[in-house]
């Protein structure tokens, strides 16, 4: 398993944020199109029928920022005994006739996005949405790195940079 911004890709499937486990709701994108999963889920989408996948609600902070936030977390939690699971995001698949939100959980340590992998996800999204950008990309990069955990920083924007087609390379 590897993150990559708000990827989650496994062997044999790509999640937006982490994969769910049991009965709790995510979103697996496949090659053929995008699946709803959870107890009040369970709907599929041919990529032809998407129009716009958007993700909503997702806790995004510099890197200064993000640590402060996890170390203070990690002080309530021993001070308190209480721990928490990550944040949760929404998740917004759009038809023609419908819109569903999925609510799914963050996959990054600590539960918060940098900026640059966050809108790096976003564009890569929309490339995915109107087909400029396949799901095969991602899934052969993980064939070719199966051995190999979540990358460093750098490499997983530049990943992003060349998923989304180089759009954004110039910026960020």
């Amino acid at each position: 398993m590897a993150v990559v911004g708000l990827f989650w890709i496994t062997e044999d499937a790509v999640y937006l944020g982490a994969e769910p486990v049991g009965t709790a709701s995510g979103v697996r994108l496949t090659e053929d199109g995008v699946e709803a999963l959870g107890i009040d889920h369970g709907t599929y989408w041919s990529w032809s029928e998407v129009r716009r996948i958007d993700v909503l609600d997702v806790p995004v902070r510099s890197a200064g920022r993000r640590l402060v936030s996890m170390a203070l977390g990690s002080l309530l939690v021993a001070v308190t005994g209480d721990g928490e699971f990550p944040p949760a995001y929404t998740v917004r698949v759009e038809t023609a006739e419908d819109a569903v939100e999925v609510s799914v959980m963050s996959a990054v340590v600590g539960g918060i996005y940098q900026p640059v992998e966050y809108e790096l996800s976003r564009t890569l999204l929309d490339r995915l949405a109107d087909g400029r950008a396949t799901v095969g990309d991602l899934s052969a990069w993980r064939r070719d790195h199966a051995a190999d955990g979540t990358p460093p920083r750098e490499e997983r924007e530049a990943l992003l940079r060349k998923w989304a087609d180089g759009w954004l390379s110039t910026s960020g």
